[in-house]
């Protein structure tokens, strides 16, 4: 016999929120500049689409700054965070510093885009948007990957269950 469809109730923010915990995910800071002002924030929403072309996406919530840098330059950098850089993560989060410099005192460079890109992280991506589409409360932006580099293999900063963890071997 054929599953049939639950009725649907309304979920709330606060449930959906409290079921999501239990992805595992990377943390890396999305980052853009324009108009002599840069921005970054941490993000878990970004993912890796095809090889062949390079393509990514992240999905960065319309009201934030990094959002409208990203939007005006049309292009965005990713730095993947190594384990040691959880102060960084939790400098780059949270709506209490979104219209600080995040990165004062930081090292940062850029590639080709002239996004910045932190040092000490594993890995960069310099990205050029491709595409724009609006989903809810955030947009999704669809990039091709212009620059790449990384430097070393350290371990990797995870977040799982409210919390950030480390890689065991």
């Amino acid at each position: 016999m054929p599953l049939q469809p639950e009725k649907q109730t309304h979920l709330t923010t606060n449930e959906l929120r409290d079921v999501l915990r239990f992805w595992a995910t990377g943390v890396s800071i999305v980052s853009a500049a324009h108009g002599g002002v840069q921005h970054g924030m941490t993000v878990n929403s970004f993912t890796s689409l095809s090889l062949e072309p390079p393509l990514v996406s992240v999905a960065l919530e319309r009201i934030t700054r990094t959002h409208g840098l990203v939007d005006l330059s049309g292009a965005f950098g990713v730095s993947f965070l190594a384990e040691e850089q959880k102060a960084v993560s939790e400098r780059f989060s949270g709506m209490a510093t979104e219209l600080q410099n995040r990165y004062a005192g930081l090292k940062a460079f850029t590639m080709e885009t002239g996004s910045p890109l932190l040092e000490g992280a594993l890995a960069w991506l310099d990205c050029r948007v491709t595409e724009r589409h609006t989903a809810g409360t955030h947009t999704v932006f669809f990039a091709e990957v212009i620059a790449a580099r990384f430097e070393g293999d350290a371990p990797p900063l995870l977040y799982f269950n409210r919390g950030y963890r480390k890689l065991s071997t």
